[in-house]
C-alpha cells in the first residue's frame, strides 16, 4: 500500500543515522598510526613527523 511508503523511509533514515554515527564515533577512536621516530632519520632534524 502506498500509505506506508513512509515507515519503509523512516527506517531508512534511521538506519543511516546509525550508521553515521558508527562512522563518527570510530573515525573520532581510532587513530592512524604514529610515525616512530628511528635512528636513521637523526640527521634530519628539520623534518616533523605528522601526528592526530
Amino acid at each position: 500500500m502506498p500509505q506506508m511508503a513512509p515507515l519503509y523511509w523512516l527506517y531508512l533514515f534511521f538506519f543511516f543515522l546509525l550508521m553515521l554515527s558508527l562512522f563518527l564515533v570510530l573515525t573520532f577512536f581510532i587513530k592512524p598510526f604514529d610515525v616512530k621516530s628511528s635512528t636513521l632519520h637523526t640527521k634530519l632534524l628539520h623534518h616533523k613527523h605528522w601526528k592526530l
